[in-house]
């Protein structure tokens, strides 16, 4: 029955790709049915699992025998893996129903909901895999679904550019997961999850060499995963795709940046706590990542326009959270986290989704405004999550970032305490943004056309009911859930998780100073207030701030995303195509493989031909003296060779 929960994802894609012409826009409600199936058995699952803590192993079919590496195409059903498929499953099952009236003009829509029902499919296989072959597999169809959907418009140039950045990127990170399957098997002789995590602890002394450089095993595989990791998590250096993904349709924003592509890095960092521990580099590494991607993505969103960009660049931001949790050696926070944010990222993409759908497909917020009263419902929705977003006490990012916060601190390393000033920076650069596209969107006075403004209206119950599950959830579920996953004492996790006995501080940060467990909060309001009355009082004093030269200079950095995108373009792949173009097509390509390749051989072949013509006279005596000459060549060659 277990397998049931994947099993439906995907008649949802073949019903939906093989028979969605003829049966037309009715195709939108049968895939969303086969989602929704899978989210109930997905339910049962994890009610199970909490109250027994039992792991399931499904074993499906023999699939690879070869020599030392043997594998079956097994599914693993435990506490890590029965929240991942809850949060996939819910969230895929109100994109589906969103989109059954959001894209019900569009011609494609068969297509467009074959295509989210095989990304549900393929992040089911990633996170019921049951070694690493299999996870990526999942990884990959991950990987192509997103580009299918991103792409889905695929007569917008900027959806074009925008998939291949996303599919490039990923290939990187992919390269790097790649090369730790590869590292494993050499080490362990083995890609089953079990015996993998069973042999890290032998593997802690152990060196391996790598590029004439002699590297501790375990820190090697680590790095490696991890790269993969910030791949799919878009973390800095690698995020460059993210804010791009949302030329796709709305609904693939909220699916792709809630619950499911972004949270596989954090879900692989977790699935493999049992290799990470043993690597106090590498976790150094993605504590300083993940905070100055939480900073870095805060900062850039300050100074965005696209609304849409806006709430993409929180959703890295609250990666960055997410990792460096991870790197604290606090998995069971981070994916707390992770559970807390794929509702309320879900909302805010969903209601932006509406504001746009009601605005004549408007995303830039400067040509909005205005709109609270004709749109009460969005107004709602926007304003929940945002403080969601923001750790409002009591909704649901309040319970799951202070705890990341407070941990970050309660380490007491310097790591540790990068991460908590950068962490504490980046809440109310968050609190800023949310307020700031509060005010523009709703609040501000109106400044689109006046036929949009007459004819915004809110959506039906079809979007209206996903909209209201979600505001619900980012409401209470950080409160319902939190003792399951971190309260002191559970046992949820189980043996999903692995922490060092001495790197567990969840019991110690309950004897923190109450100034450094307030200040988070403090920072936020303060952060959000500023903003209220920069925009509200204070616009005149803005407007002349913006004329001086250096104002201009920081707010081109950051719009312009730390110039990220021109480093990448003009300095890598700018030079990287001229070096292809002059050394390897006009050098190599046109140049050398031609004199030796096929124009060589045929011009060797011809010029040969007609010297050899010159000397077929028909004169017997010729011939004769050729023959001569060519015996008495080969006797002196053998009397040299000889002699040598």
């Amino acid at each position: 029955m277990l397998l049931l929960i994947l099993v439906f994802p995907f008649l949802g894609f073949l019903s939906g790709s093989l028979f969605g012409r003829f049966i037309g826009l009715g195709i939108s409600y049968i895939t969303t049915m086969f989602t929704f199936f899978s989210f109930l058995i997905s339910i049962r699952l994890l009610i199970e699992i909490a109250s027994t803590g039992d792991v399931y192993i499904v074993k499906m079919l023999e699939w690879i025998y070869i020599d030392s590496l043997v594998l079956d195409w097994n599914f693993c059903f435990d506490s890590l893996t029965a929240v991942m498929l809850v949060i996939v499953t819910f969230i895929s099952t109100l994109v589906h129903l969103y989109s059954t009236e959001y894209m019900e003009n569009d011609p494609h829509l068969p297509r467009f909901m074959s295509y989210l029902s095989l990304f549900t499919c393929f992040m089911l296989i990633l996170v019921t895999a049951n070694n690493f072959l299999q996870m990526f597999v999942g990884w990959e169809g991950v990987g192509v679904s997103s580009y299918l959907l991103i792409n889905f418009w695929f007569t917008r140039i900027q959806a074009n550019k925008a998939a291949i950045k996303a599919m490039l990127i990923n290939r990187v990170g992919d390269f790097a997961l790649l090369l730790a399957i590869f590292t494993i098997y050499f080490v362990f002789n083995s890609l089953n999850y079990d015996i993998v995590f069973s042999l890290a602890s032998l593997s802690e002394n152990s060196r391996i060499i790598f590029g004439n450089f002699e590297i501790p095993t375990i820190d090697l595989i680590c790095i490696f995963l991890f790269i993969g990791a910030m791949g799919k998590s878009a973390q800095l250096g690698l995020h460059t795709w993210l804010p791009d993904a949302m030329e796709g349709p709305t609904p693939v924003s909220a699916l792709i940046h809630a619950a499911t592509m972004v949270t596989a890095g954090v879900f692989l960092v977790s699935r493999c706590s049992y290799i990470f521990e043993f690597s106090p580099f590498t976790l150094n590494i993605i504590i300083l990542i993940g905070s100055a991607t939480a900073f870095f993505a805060s900062t850039t969103g300050l100074f965005q326009n696209d609304m849409k960009k806006v709430i993409a660049y929180s959703t890295c931001s609250q990666l960055g959270y997410m990792i460096f949790a991870c790197g604290l050696s606090s998995y069971e926070v981070g994916l707390f986290h992770l559970s807390n944010h794929a509702f309320f990222k879900a909302l805010l993409f969903l209601g932006a989704g509406s504001v746009i759908h009601a605005l004549s497909d408007e995303q830039d917020m400067r040509k909005m405004g205005g709109v609270r009263r004709i749109l009460p419902l969005s107004y709602s929705i926007m304003l929940i999550g945002s403080f969601a977003l923001m750790g409002f006490p009591f909704l649901a990012g309040f319970f799951s970032k202070d705890v990341i916060l407070e941990i970050s601190y309660g380490t007491y390393t310097i790591c540790g305490q990068f991460s908590y000033i950068l962490g504490t920076l980046a809440a109310f650069a968050t609190a800023f943004y949310s307020i700031r596209l509060l005010y523009l969107v709703f609040l501000a006075s109106p400044n689109s056309n006046k036929n949009v403004i007459f004819n915004a209206h809110e959506g039906s119950i079809r979007m209206a009911f996903p909209l209201f599950i979600l505001c619900i959830l980012s409401i209470f579920v950080g409160y319902l859930t939190k003792d399951l996953f971190i309260g002191f004492g559970t046992d949820y996790w189980g043996p999903a998780l692995f922490v060092s006995p001495y790197k567990y501080v969840l019991s110690d940060i309950e004897f923190l100073d109450v100034r450094f467990k307030l200040l988070p909060l403090i920072v936020t309001l303060l952060g959000a207030s500023s903003s209220f009355l920069l925009y509200k009082y204070g616009l005149k004093s803005y407007y002349n701030l913006k004329q001086t030269s250096l104002f201009i200079f920081f707010y081109t950095f950051f719009n312009k995303k730390w110039y990220f995108d021109r480093i990448y373009n003009e300095f890598i792949s700018q030079n990287a195509l001229i070096s292809s173009y002059n050394y390897f097509y006009k050098t190599i390509d046109r140049g050398l493989i031609e004199k030796v390749g096929p124009f060589g051989i045929v011009n060797a072949v011809k010029t040969t031909s007609t010297g050899i013509k010159k000397y077929q006279t028909g004169n017997i005596r010729n011939y004769l003296i050729y023959f001569t000459i060519f015996i008495f060549v080969i006797i002196i060659c053998k009397k040299i060779i000889f002699f040598i």
